[in-house]
């Protein structure tokens, strides 16, 4: 069944948001390189790639569904934050939007009864509980720190260790 009108719009705009969050989290990283916090850089390099896939998915989707990619222009996202905790609380910010962006597609594909694409969102939806859960718990990490410099390098020298979902498939 091909996708309607409506619903491929929609997951178009969708394709679209996760390009601008891959975008974002690349304008982090280079902020976080640029303040000094390697780790922190590399973590958001890797939150890009992640986004990336997640835009590959839904390009994909469309495509196999006989719909129409429509690749609409990217704004240029912010370039500077307060600190590192401002970019992290800024990415959960971001995170909850998408969550809610994705919860009116969920509602759209069941208003269209599309089920194919309501059981493709679902992974999304699990996803972003995790997504946003990861972002809180480095908040709170962030915050337990203080602004002691060897909490905060501890944190960061984490951060550095994690691997692109791209990576690990």
């Amino acid at each position: 069944m091909d996708l309607s009108k409506v619903m491929q719009e929609a997951l178009n705009q969708h394709l679209h948001h996760e390009l601008e969050s891959s975008y974002l989290y690349l304008s982090m990283a280079a902020y976080l390189s640029n303040a000094n916090f390697p780790g922190a850089a590399h973590w958001m390099r890797m939150q890009a790639r992640e986004e990336l896939v997640h835009a590959m998915k839904f390009y994909n989707y469309i495509n196999d569904r006989s719909g129409r990619n429509i690749l609409l222009a990217l704004d240029a996202p912010p370039i500077a934050w307060k600190s590192l905790l401002d970019v992290f609380e800024s990415g959960l910010e971001h995170e909850k939007k998408m969550s809610r962006q994705i919860n009116a597609l969920v509602d759209l594909s069941l208003q269209e009864k599309d089920h194919a694409t309501n059981t493709m969102l679902q992974w999304l939806v699990t996803e972003q509980v995790e997504e946003e859960a990861t972002f809180t718990e480095l908040i709170n990490k962030f915050k337990l720190a203080g602004s002691d410099g060897s909490g905060m390098f501890m944190i960061d020298e984490g951060l550095a260790k994690r691997i692109s979902v791209a990576d690990a498939i």
